[in-house]
């Protein structure tokens, strides 16, 4: 899954290394400056924000029932308590580009 330039594999804590200290250059950090997300798990909340997130923002804006399959989850209950913060709603768009113009604005 993850290949190094000599054909073999990059060792796990060598990953866990690379994804702390780019949790850390992304400011995804802990009130101590510690990363956020130390495990491998992290690749997966990462792939299902992604699924969820607008295609403008470059996410795939996926329906949550397709997340939910893709994710393995048995129920749409499991995805929509663990995602169910990342859907965008149905009447929200405005008040995100709102909010969006007035950051890069």
């Amino acid at each position: 899954m993850f290949p190094n330039y000599d054909g073999g594999v990059i060792s796990l804590p060598a990953i866990i290394k690379g994804l702390k200290s780019a949790c850390v250059r992304a400011g995804v950090v802990t009130q101590d400056g510690k990363a956020k997300y130390t495990g491998m798990h992290a690749f997966r909340h990462f792939y299902a924000s992604w699924s969820i997130n607008r295609v403008k923002d470059g996410g795939c804006e996926l329906p949550p029932k397709v997340v939910q399959e893709r994710l393995g989850h048995a129920n749409i209950s499991m995805t929509l308590d663990t995602y169910g913060h990342l859907f965008p709603r149905g009447d929200d768009s405005a008040i995100l580009d709102a909010a969006e113009g007035m950051i890069l604005g």
